[in-house]
């Protein structure tokens, strides 16, 4: 009898915390490493968000609560979800988790048999990926255009439903290219699957970037579309926009009650419950009328770093980088710069099981940590199915502009150092 149960080896990881020791071990050595890998804002969560926290500390509030969560976060999230998306929305329909990454595994147990088949986007969040073949479906990548700022199109969607097709995954604006999509596209997007799919069909909205969009524009969601906010997930947390990835409190939307009742009875198997104190934080942010400036002043900040950055990235030989439109990373197109360091020949020069683990961008980011001392993502880190030609790589906005700065003309540094890649090779093939 094996060890572990089939299903764990189906499972995947996030690679964003998977290159942790890689990073642990070049600054073992004496290397300040400049670490653009993590998703998480380099800003601390609003004054009144840890007053509160405190203040429910300090008041013994720190028991069981209800495991969907208290009612006056519930309260705060529907009243918000429905004034800002034109809906009409009941605390009853609102589940919270420990962070935003639990609806989505929950969402694929809860509405997919093995064998359903679940549409999400590459590049994309890696969980999408991760927990799908974990529950038994079927991963069918929807691969984003980088010519039309990483969005699709709703003839390419339609040509992945199936019978099969139980769930659809969007996230705008997105991890980690930056697209964002607006009402028009949302609503022919609405039109095929409204066309195309059951009614027993479910779209999950990743929604969670919602108010770190760049320049004029605004946040749509397709639960906004007539006909379907009974088809729509709209999950979203407060690790983003509140710059509070610790207090671990994501939410979901769901379309009827009965559904969001399906989603508490997980949190109860797994969880029991979110800390009550945490919760009342989340209520505050929600509520406090300074919050909104407070996040429009973070999210000015990511564009004017993201404007410099762009700048820096497409000043280097080989690489392209467009300006993303909302969340807080580059997304630069590498290909170019590794065919000129002799990523391109190295990699098909590799023994077929290194080549199958590796690709052009993920040769690169090792050589570009351990040799040059910065820490970025490469594309499989995204979605690896269908994407072995696709060679990008993803710098996280959320660090100081010097060390951007700095990042950067590491990776330009890396770019030129032919000698030092094909030495780092020889020396380092056990790392893949």
């Amino acid at each position: 009898m094996a060890l572990f149960a089939d299903r764990t080896r189906m499972m995947g990881t996030e690679n964003a915390f998977k290159i942790g020791p890689h990073i642990a071990r070049v600054a073992a050595k004496g290397k300040r490493v400049i670490r653009l890998n993590l998703g998480e804002p380099d800003f601390n969560a609003p004054e009144w968000v840890i007053e509160e926290v405190v203040s429910q500390l300090r008041s013994g509030n720190t028991r069981y609560c209800d495991p969907q969560g208290l009612l006056s976060l519930r309260q705060a999230i529907a009243r918000q979800v429905g004034e800002s998306r034109g809906l009409t929305i009941s605390p009853d329909q609102v589940c919270v988790f420990p962070g935003g990454k639990p609806s989505i595994a929950f969402t694929q147990q809860l509405y997919c048999n093995p064998g359903d088949e679940i549409i999400y986007p590459s590049p994309g969040f890696p969980i999408y990926e991760s927990m799908v073949r974990y529950v038994g479906a079927v991963p069918v990548p929807l691969h984003l255009d980088p010519s039309d700022g990483f969005t699709f199109s709703p003839e390419q969607l339609r040509r992945l439903i199936t019978p099969k097709t139980k769930l659809i995954i969007l996230n705008f604006p997105s991890n980690p290219t930056g697209g964002v999509a607006d009402a028009a596209l949302l609503e022919a997007v609405a039109r095929v699957i409204q066309s195309c799919c059951a009614q027993d069909v479910r779209v999950y909205s990743d929604e969670i970037y919602e108010n770190i969009i760049f320049g004029e524009r605004s946040h749509a969601s397709i639960a906004s579309v007539p006909q379907m906010e009974g088809r729509t997930l709209i999950a979203s947390g407060f690790s983003k926009s509140f710059a509070w990835t610790g207090g671990r409190i994501g939410y979901i939307v769901c379309p009827t009650v009965e559904e969001a009742t399906a989603f508490k009875r997980l949190n109860i198997n797994y969880f029991s419950c979110i800390p009550p104190y945490n919760q009342e934080g989340a209520r505050v942010a929600l509520e406090h009328p300074e919050s909104g400036r407070w996040m429009a002043g973070m999210t000015a900040a990511f564009e004017r770093r993201a404007q410099t950055v762009i700048e820096d990235l497409n000043r280097i030989d080989g690489i392209r980088c467009k300006m993303p439109k909302g969340a807080f990373y580059a997304f630069p197109d590498i290909e170019g710069l590794c065919r000129r360091l002799g990523v391109a020949d190295a990699h098909d020069s590799l023994p077929e099981e290194i080549k199958a683990r590796t690709t052009f961008s993920g040769l690169f980011q090792m050589f570009a940590l351990y040799r040059h001392g910065v820490a970025v993502l490469d594309r499989s880190s995204f979605g690896s199915i269908g994407a072995r030609d696709q060679h990008f790589i993803r710098l996280s906005l959320a660090s100081s502009r010097e060390d951007l700065s700095e990042g950067v003309t590491r990776i330009a540094a890396a770019g030129s150092d032919k000698d030092g890649f094909k030495m780092f090779l020889k020396e380092n093939i056990d790392l893949f």
